[in-house]
């Protein structure tokens, strides 16, 4: 073989090689970002809990409307509701709600909820003191439970706030039994790696 074909042999094999980095940097980005947002309130997404020693004044001269959303991760198999789609609260009345969570399987399962309240601003004037998103969350096979959310409006929220989302999806805890990466991207990083061996083991053709 050449000095060429060796040369481009070793330029194709840095190339997989990035590519391959990327791919996998791209599966791990995801959670970083979601912990990054849930402890600053990027993007609506709030999972610290309230405490406080002092207790806010209710401002009753106006109320806020919050609905209330459920969402499972792909590859998380519960059944997961909020068991109250709305209520309309005065900002600074403590307030309380309940979500339903179901593992349909026959096995146990620890899931871990993510919250993301819209809009983004009200994010950091949603407070929760109470809520099942502050710990993992194990079912047992077939298990159901009952997870209550008991959360105050700061009345400092802007006026112009009328109406606001608390949505919640459960995703399998990292690094427990049941969490891995689903079937089809393991598939594909498989494939990937396969690809490189491949290149690795064929020589270029000779010109």
């Amino acid at each position: 073989m050449s000095n060429l074909d060796q040369s481009n042999k070793k330029v194709i094999q840095n190339l997989l090689f990035v590519v391959l980095g990327m791919f996998c940097f791209g599966f791990a980005l995801v959670p970083l970002y979601d912990v990054f947002c849930e402890y600053t309130g990027l993007n609506g997404k709030t999972g610290v809990q309230y405490v406080s020693d002092e207790q806010m004044q209710v401002d009753t001269t106006r109320k806020i409307k919050v609905e209330f959303l459920a969402n499972t991760n792909d590859g998380m198999p519960w059944e997961f509701k909020p068991l109250t789609y709305k209520v309309y609260v005065h900002p600074g009345e403590a307030t309380r709600i309940e979500y339903l969570a179901r593992n349909v399987t026959n096995r146990d399962i620890v899931g871990n909820a993510v919250p993301s309240v819209s809009p983004g601003t009200a994010a950091a004037y949603f407070m929760k003191t109470e809520c099942f998103c502050f710990t993992e969350q194990l079912l047992k096979a077939g298990e159901e439970k009952i997870m209550p959310v008991v959360f105050i409006i700061d009345p400092a929220i802007d006026e112009d706030v009328h109406e606001i989302s608390l949505s919640y999806t459960f995703f399998i805890k990292p690094g427990s039994e049941d969490a891995n990466v689903s079937s089809e991207s393991k598939a594909t990083v498989a494939t990937a790696t396969a690809k490189i061996s491949d290149v690795l083991s064929t020589p270029l053709a000779q010109h």
